[in-house]
């Protein structure tokens, strides 16, 4: 069921994700070789609880942790562990927030330099494609343009893997409403976009087939060739003429830049 939100609920819910705006940043501040999943877990969870938000993926449907930590062939629902990480590595990290009954919902993936030049091009066409589905986010437009946009891009451009079994996601006092939002589909296709729709757009690309399995710890989804992946998130309401963006990548750009273990990628946006 689609659930459409008022002028002052979608102000709730930008609220929301500017806290995980906000652990995603502090994120890329601390993230190094070194550093484990359970650090910036701990990190992140401080950040959004000092908002006076609670973390919104910690007990949702039992997942023990405030972050997805995603590394390497990982492509999302990894679990935060005590293994450090290492130059190379690339690391896809999603939070999620509740404060007044709303969800916050975004994710970024990152680069432990050095990485090599196919890694960083990955993750350029993944945050890019982020970005060319948010334009099709209008009202009058279909669910199935937005993911034609991701699709063409991703996949028949660059020769990337697009994920099937993994789909953004409607979102507000839930985390995961109506409708799904695929990263692959067909031009004027499925539900029509409206006003007070807000739904989490989040591209999971892989860097080669697009086949994916479940690990053995119920949880963590892994690219079926092992080979990496990249997922960024923003969570938009649908506008007249362009979508409102309601997370913010912006402090998170700012801290890798100032980050001399990460790689910084650029954007066509």
């Amino acid at each position: 069921m689609i659930y459409y939100k008022s002028t002052e609920e979608i102000e709730l819910i930008r609220q929301s994700c500017l806290i995980v705006s906000a652990a995603l940043a502090r994120v890329a501040e601390l993230l190094k070789p070194g550093v484990t999943g359970l650090a910036i877990d701990a990190a992140a969870e401080q950040v959004i609880r000092d908002h006076g938000a609670v973390p919104g993926f910690k007990g949702h449907n039992g997942f023990p942790a405030t972050l997805c930590i995603s590394r390497n062939e990982c492509v999302v629902h990894g679990i935060p562990d005590e293994v450090p990480f290492r130059e190379g590595d690339v690391v896809s990290v999603d939070c999620g927030s509740i404060k007044d009954h709303f969800y916050g919902d975004s994710a970024y993936t990152f680069a432990i330099v050095e990485v090599s030049k196919e890694i960083v091009q990955l993750l350029q066409v993944t945050n890019d494609s982020l970005y060319l589905g948010i334009s099709q986010a209008i009202e009058g437009n279909r669910i199935g343009d937005i993911g034609f946009a991701v699709q063409e891009y991703c996949e028949r451009r660059n020769g990337y893997g697009v994920v099937r079994e993994l789909v953004g996601h409607g979102i507000g006092r839930k985390l995961h409403e109506g409708p799904e939002v695929p990263n692959y589909g067909r031009r004027g296709a499925g539900a029509k976009l409206k006003i007070g729709m807000v739904i989490a757009i989040e591209p999971m690309i892989n860097l080669g087939v697009k086949h994916v399995m479940q690990s053995n710890d119920g949880w963590t989804i892994l690219t079926k060739d092992r080979m990496p992946s990249a997922h960024f998130e923003h969570t938009v309401a649908i506008g007249k003429e362009k979508a409102d963006i309601l997370s913010d990548h912006t402090a998170i750009e700012v801290a890798i830049k100032n980050n001399k273990d990460l790689k910084e990628i650029s954007k066509k946006n």
